[in-house]
């Protein structure tokens, strides 16, 4: 059981893992303390909304313990189809920014350098100063978060120890959190979508094998 916590952890994680990467883009000196934030942010949620998911479910537990099997590959499966779709037809951030940069250069080479100039400094001007502030990382913990709601759902049918499950998954994606903002800093994007992909397929590996199990196809 220990081991699909850890599966299912790293699954719930690759949104976190992806948007961390790129909040490394974002930053061109990173700080200790700009890792301990996306992993507290990011860990925290993914820890919460699992337990509410959890209690939530476990309140209907007693009309649905028929088809919890049903429930659990549904579950899974929907979250893991729609991490997919995000990564596979979702337009790529890297490819955008890439356009972005090359309109400027040719911005640079047809205006006067002091048009130039003043649009480049607008640009810092929509973002946030602080892209650490909680401004920026509450809505993404959310957004980030709610897929977590399904899995502590499911979590609820199955013979698992939510609080032992809420902090795998809470470490877990605090860590990948972590070496995301580290590695979206070095490399760049091209590790977003891989890493979303990767984690649908876990979701919906998980929740057949579980099905699978109950229909006693797997030991």
């Amino acid at each position: 059981m220990f081991i699909r916590l850890i599966l299912i952890s790293l699954g719930v994680s690759a949104d976190s893992f992806a948007v961390s990467i790129g909040k490394g883009l974002t930053v061109r000196k990173l700080e200790v303390r700009h890792h301990w934030l996306v992993g507290l942010w990011f860990g925290g949620f993914q820890a919460l909304f699992p337990l509410i998911g959890y209690f939530a479910a476990s309140l209907l537990e007693d009309y649905v313990t028929a088809v919890d099997h049903w429930i659990i590959m549904g579950l899974l499966g929907i979250i893991g189809i729609n991490m997919i779709r995000e990564a596979v037809f979702e337009p790529d951030e890297e490819e955008g920014s890439e356009q972005g940069e090359a309109g400027r250069e040719e911005t640079d080479s047809e205006e006067t350098g002091s048009k130039a100039i003043a649009y480049k400094e607008d640009q810092p001007s929509t973002q946030a100063k602080e892209p650490f502030s909680w401004r920026n990382m509450l809505p993404l913990s959310i957004a980030t978060s709610i897929d977590a709601f399904g899995v502590g759902a499911s979590l609820a049918l199955m013979d698992v120890n939510i609080w032992l499950a809420v902090l795998v998954i809470g470490t877990v994606t605090a860590l990948a959190s972590m070496l995301g903002l580290r590695i979206g800093n070095l490399f760049g994007a091209r590790w977003c979508k891989p890493a979303q992909i990767a984690g649908g397929i876990i979701l919906i590996a998980m929740g057949v094998q579980i099905f699978m199990e109950h229909l006693g196809i797997l030991p």
